[in-house]
């Protein structure tokens, strides 16, 4: 038997990674990491981020970052940053600072954020921060929860001769003046995902019914995607508020509107 194989002439995960050759960069002192952990299932997870948790001494994470992924920066101290629609939470300006600081403490500091951190993530305003302090940073890119979710469940986000684009939106802000253009959104006839819409979804479909999606427009709400707590919900566009409710789904949830979701059924082969 090859050495270099296990018992079924496989390379082990180890072996994989040796052949790679995969030489992370060296996380510094006084230097921030911005740091996307996926859509939550570990495995997710890029070689980048991976090698930086198990560098940091201080790792500034999110409520949607799996405990098992936080475990990886093993003796590091933990801060909790997350922001959860409704609940009290840590205000930005105070996680800015407080990147900042624990940086001119001569920290290895690793912010871990779910998805990627510059798809709504607000990872860019942290960045801003970093830079106008002066504060060495990187940003390490994680799959975007929009997109992997998806895949996940069985929907691509794009198909030939259904999509030529997909939109990324938030729905946190419907039916407010800091709303989006819903309207504009529905006339491009491009399939939509929203984050952060879980709350605000009766407005939304409302909002793309009146721009002019047809009621019968497949949709579907995603929740915990390739978590064991995984759970999707595909309807109309016309009934998908009422029967995310019937099936108590609750936020973080991803909304997908479009014909790509009607994929999900002649795909259900896959594994």
């Amino acid at each position: 038997m090859n050495g270099s194989a296990n018992r079924n002439g496989r390379a082990t995960v180890e072996q994989a990674l040796a052949r790679l050759n995969f030489k992370p960069r060296e996380l510094e002192a006084g230097h921030v990491w911005l740091a996307g952990a996926g859509p939550g299932d570990p495995g997710c997870l890029t070689l980048e981020v991976l090698a930086a948790l198990g560098q940091c001494d201080a790792l500034v994470y999110d409520a949607l970052v799996s405990p098992d992924v936080v475990a990886v920066a093993e003796g590091a101290e933990l801060f909790y940053a997350g922001k959860r629609g409704g609940q009290p939470s840590m205000k930005q300006d105070d996680i800015n600072a407080l990147l900042v600081r624990l940086a001119r403490e001569g920290r290895r500091v690793v912010r871990l954020k779910g998805g990627d951190p510059y798809i709504f993530g607000r990872g860019g305003e942290e960045a801003l921060a970093l830079a106008r302090e002066g504060i060495p940073f990187r940003v390490l890119s994680g799959l975007t929860s929009g997109l992997s979710a998806l895949a996940a469940t069985g929907i691509p986000a794009t198909m030939r001769g259904i999509n030529k684009a997909v939109i990324l939106a938030t729905g946190h802000a419907a039916g407010t003046d800091d709303d989006i253009d819903w309207a504009a959104v529905a006339r491009t006839g491009q399939p939509v995902v929203v984050y952060m819409g879980m709350a605000n979804l009766p407005l939304i479909a409302a909002a793309l019914l009146k721009g002019g999606l047809a009621p019968s427009t497949p949709a579907a709400v995603i929740v915990a995607a390739t978590t064991p707590q995984e759970r999707t919900v595909v309807a109309t566009l016309a009934t998908i508020a009422e029967e995310a409710a019937a099936a108590g789904l609750a936020s973080p949830a991803l909304i997908v509107v479009g014909g790509i979701v009607a994929m999900r059924a002649a795909l259900a082969g896959g594994t």
